[in-house]
């Protein structure tokens, strides 16, 4: 080789170093190492390598989340989208900073707030580093360089191109209001793809049945459902698919309740929307709120009015008028082309009669406020016992609604009293048989046609619930006859529980009927009946309908797919479900039911019997506390005073036994708390489970379940306290000794406290 040639392989050398070592750096810049940090006031971000997507803190309004953001340079600063956001809709202050500590745990502080608002708990994972991929997926990596969180499996409200929405994940709207903040897409295990209000009410459903494992967009501008080959079940286009000069998608669900498909083009100014799941805003559940009813204007955009506001009201809610309490009687005032659905509750009674019967029914009805009447092949009669209500106008709608408002006094002058004239005071005999023998006839008439009206209405008269293909976004209370529930159970032919049967609605909904045997008064009953019914929460099970006929009164419940809790637990390939994540997210459910009814409800309501058999699950997994509200059925409602702790005593029983895994409540208490004092708490576990569990959880739900169980329950904690400590906002003292005989105390030589300090 001359001179020359040493020259050139010298100089080619040198630039493949030169090249190698930019990609590496390029490669080792894009890592976050451990300890890094970013905060609000300094303004900084972490970037992908392409620089297409940033990570750091979006001000929203002079507030603040933390998240991953659009950040192509062709896109401008104002259309440069949040993909993903650390816990769903957290704010911060301007003093807020986000660190990835030394231990691997990625934590959002806010010094205003005085606390961790969120965190990854990714400490236990051998965390290494992090970093934010190309294609807008942000991980944390550990010394393998195997992925051990991301983004992608914890979306917010929107998933990219080529990111996959799995069975049991969800994606949650931003928040307008406190009620729009309800809306929800799943994607549950029957392969359908959903979005929700709250969970029950369902207003979109694709797919099903039991194909579909998961949702993706594709980076062509196809949303499918694919099965677990990854073959499509179902497809829908945007308008730009297969598009070469789009470079950006991603689907989103809105505020507003709608799903959506974005998309950027080549010079664009704005994001394209290209697809949208519903075509009519006013389809949406609850479009308006409580700000009105939902209509179309010329250019097919919604507007919400107000059809019912009194010019005397300032209230910017729109509200039917109706108050129960009003002393000057009632009107009711028709809409056609209107129909109406209670928001909160959300929830009708229906009943099939007809138009004059639906409006007759609401006005002598003092908790009616108002009524819909539809007849798509079944004349249905929507009532709504709330102020509370959302809907819309169409002229294509067949609905009429009824609007009851209190009659305002008028004053009337009494009419002129006229001239007495002279009769004759002679008697005509022929006369007075004629009009005997008339009203006899129109007596007997009279009394044949009301005996007809009573047997058909008895007949006819059936609640149920209102089907989505017949009146979207509406829920019913339904009143059966005694033949009716023996028809839907196949007369009591299958027992699931105590006094507790399976049924089928017309509609081929499940349902279970709990028959009380024992003679309550009707007058009673039917009150219970109208509180519970009135009930909503999404972790209490919800109240279809009801029988108060010949003596027999029963209850029919929606029907929750995997039953109670203990049977979960005994059943071995259920309970290998029931992992310790799960447990402790029934804990925190049943914990946010119990709450509601104590504090969130009109009345103090007690549950009265809390225990895992009366928790059930349902096809999500997701617990849902049922029979409450039964006090008021069973036996007379007493004072809140002690109701409160006994339900707040028997939530620390259940907690034990889900943490155990031993049926026995009583025995699983003495032994955990044995355990726990001798600081052995993992062996008071569940050892089916022990695998998965957290240390300081487990040690933070043992401390407030023995506060729970305190002999003396003024020293129970309110369930509010209780939901802050399992959602670690609220630290726990270690408690004293549960059972007054026992004299133990907690371990390491810790006093016991009888308070709850905050962090």
């Amino acid at each position: 080789m001359d001179r020359g040639d040493r020259i050139i392989a010298c100089c080619s050398n040198l630039l493949l170093s030169v090249s190698i070592g930019f990609l590496l750096f390029s490669v080792v810049s894009s890592q976050i190492p451990l300890g890094s940090k970013l905060t609000v006031e300094e303004y900084n971000y972490w970037f992908s390598s392409n620089k297409d997507y940033a990570i750091g803190f979006l001000n929203f309004s002079d507030q603040y989340s933390f998240g991953v953001r659009f950040n192509a340079i062709y896109i401008p600063s104002s259309e440069q989208t949040a993909i993903w956001t650390a816990g769903w809709n957290v704010k911060v202050s301007s003093k807020a900073y986000f660190e990835l500590s030394l231990t691997g745990e990625m934590i959002l502080f806010d010094p205003a707030k005085g606390k961790i608002v969120w965190q990854s708990k990714t400490g236990n994972t051998s965390v290494e580093s992090a970093v934010l991929l190309d294609d807008g997926n942000f991980v944390l990596l550990n010394r393998n360089k195997s992925t051990v969180w991301q983004s992608f499996e914890s979306p917010s409200d929107t998933i990219l191109s080529g990111q996959s929405l799995s069975v049991g994940q969800s994606l949650r709207a931003s928040s307008r209001s406190s009620l729009t903040s309800y809306y929800s897409l799943h994607m549950n295990v029957s392969g359908e793809m959903q979005l929700r209000w709250e969970t029950s009410i369902i207003y979109w459903t694709v797919g099903g049945p039991q194909s579909a494992v998961r949702a993706m967009l594709g980076s062509a501008g196809i949303l499918q459902l694919l099965d677990q080959q990854s073959k499509a079940v179902w497809s829908v286009y945007g308008e730009d698919h297969n598009d070469s000069d789009v470079k950006f998608r991603f689907l989103r669900l809105d505020s507003d309740g709608n799903l959506r498909i974005y998309s950027w083009e080549n010079n664009a100014t704005s994001w394209r929307t290209v697809w949208q799941a519903i075509i009519n805003q006013c389809d949406v559940f609850a479009t308006c709120a409580t700000n009105g009813i939902c209509t179309l204007n010329a250019s097919d955009s919604y507007v919400c009015w107000c059809p019912f506001r009194s010019t005397r009201d300032s209230n910017s809610e729109c509200l039917i008028p109706y108050k129960p309490s009003c002393k000057s009687g009632s009107s009711m005032i028709l809409h056609e082309h209107m129909y109406l659905y209670g928001i909160y509750p959300p929830n009708n009674t229906v009943v099939q009669t007809n138009l004059q019967q639906c409006r007759s029914m609401c006005q002598k009805d003092p908790s009616c406020h108002a009524a819909s009447f539809i007849n798509n092949g079944t004349p249905q009669c929507h009532m709504m016992n709330s102020r509370y209500v959302g809907g819309q106008s169409n002229p294509s709608l067949g609905s009429v609604t009824f609007i009851k408002t209190c009659s305002d006094p008028i004053a009337v002058l009494p009419p002129p009293v006229p001239a007495p004239r002279k009769v004759s005071q002679k008697i005509c005999v022929a006369c007075l048989l004629e009009v005997a023998a008339a009203s006899i006839v129109v007596f007997f008439m009279l009394q044949f046609s009301i005996g007809v009206y009573l047997f058909r209405r008895r007949k006819h008269m059936m609640q149920k619930s209102a089907l989505p293909h017949i009146v979207p976004n509406a829920t019913g209370c339904i009143m059966f006859s005694y033949s009716e529930i023996k028809d839907l159970t196949d007369n009591f032919k299958q027992q699931i529980g105590q006094n507790v049967f399976k049924g089928m609605l017309p509609d081929n909904r499940l349902v279970a009927v709990k028959d009380f045997n024992a003679s309550i008064d009707e007058r009673r009953f039917r009150a219970a009946v109208l509180k519970i019914g009135s009930i909503y929460h999404k972790n209490l099970l919800r109240l279809d309908g009801y029988c108060c006929q010949s003596g027999r009164r029963l209850l029919v419940y929606e029907l929750a797919k995997y039953g109670s809790v203990d049977k979960c637990l005994e059943e071995p390939r259920m309970c290998k479900r029931l992992t310790w994540r799960k447990r402790m997210d029934i804990c925190l459910s049943v914990a946010r039911a119990i709450s509601y009814l104590h504090t969130g409800c009109r009345e103090f309501i007690s549950h009265g019997n809390l225990k895992c058999e009366n928790v059930v699950l349902d096809d999500e997994l997701e617990a849902k506390v049922s029979e409450f509200g039964l006090r008021t059925i069973q036996a007379e409602a007493s004072s809140s005073g002690g109701l409160a702790e006994t339900d707040v005593r028997d939530f620390g029983k259940m907690m034990v036994v889900l943490i155990t895994g031993c049926q026995n409540a009583d025995e699983a208490c003495y032994l955990s708390y044995d355990k726990w004092v001798k600081a052995e708490k993992e062996m008071a576990m569940d050892q089916r489970i022990a695998v998965g569990a957290d240390s300081e959880e487990l040690e933070r739900a043992l401390r407030i379940a023995f506060w729970c169980l305190q002999d003396d329950e003024r020293m129970r904690p309110p369930m509010g306290e209780v939901i802050k400590v399992l959602e670690g906002t609220l630290t726990v003292d270690p408690p004293p000794p549960p059972f007054a005989h026992n004299q133990q105390w907690p371990p390491d030589d810790e006093s016991p406290s009888e308070s709850y300090s905050a962090p």
